[in-house]
């Protein structure tokens, strides 16, 4: 298990340096100090966990996760407990309050091996596509399943997701998004829609040689002649 610690007091990386000993399957591969660092060394050693601090320098923990593509599993440390409900709605494996008791980070260990058996290579080495994106949208944030998700629009340099009763932005073009995604599963159906695969019940014939796809729940989406084209090429439809 891939480890990164995120604290900007240097006792406390000391002291889950220490804690962190007692577990002969973790592999510290970093430290950081500040939002700018810790996103820095995700997406340079693509840890398998983030022991994250929430109040740092230049931002809070959650900043860290807004800002990267795709959040490794995450154990929150800090001192105050305010943050409690907040860091579940992002789907924090569990929360630590300091000073951390070796057993509630051996409970905390545990659930980040229950969920993850296999370590996981770092993303930029392999290719992988991207499974999982952190959204906020107004006071909640969370952490979103892409296979999850119907529809991506574009709205200028972002990217909304569609979702049943919410649709958060994402902090990134439509293009960059569409880049990282499994193209097996998503298909561009415009320059305004990634359509995912999974989610379309029908095609229908549309205006001048279109296709229109009907998704689950209703909603259809036009396809571009020129995409329309390349999705029968793809599909033999």
């Amino acid at each position: 298990m891939r480890v990164l610690i995120v604290d900007d007091e240097r006792l406390a990386r000391a002291e889950l340096r220490r804690l962190l000993a007692a577990h002969p399957d973790v592999d510290i591969v970093g430290e950081a100090t500040h939002v700018d660092d810790a996103c820095r060394q995700v997406e340079a050693l693509g840890p398998d966990l983030l022991l994250l601090d929430i109040q740092m320098p230049g931002g809070s923990g959650f900043d860290v996760l807004t800002r990267l593509d795709e959040p490794p599993d995450v154990i929150f440390t800090t001192a105050y407990d305010a943050h409690a409900v907040r860091a579940f709605a992002v789907n924090a494996l569990d929360y630590l309050l300091k000073p951390i008791e070796p057993p509630r980070l051996a409970e905390a260990l545990e659930r980040v091996r229950q969920r993850n058996p296999a370590t996981r290579a770092p993303t930029a080495t392999t290719g992988a596509p991207l499974e999982r994106v952190f959204v906020r949208d107004g006071e909640r944030c969370w952490l979103v399943n892409l296979s999850q998700v119907p529809l991506i629009s574009s709205e200028g340099n972002y990217a909304r997701l569609h979702l049943e009763g919410h649709q958060p932005l994402l902090l990134r073009s439509l293009s960059q998004l569409e880049e990282k995604l499994d193209p097996t599963r998503f298909f561009r159906a415009s320059r305004q829609h990634l359509l995912n695969l999974d989610f379309v019940e029908s095609l229908e014939p549309g205006p001048g040689g279109t296709l229109v796809a009907r998704l689950r729940g209703g909603q259809e989406v036009e396809m571009s002649r020129r995409q329309s084209q390349r999705f029968r090429e793809r599909m033999s439809v």
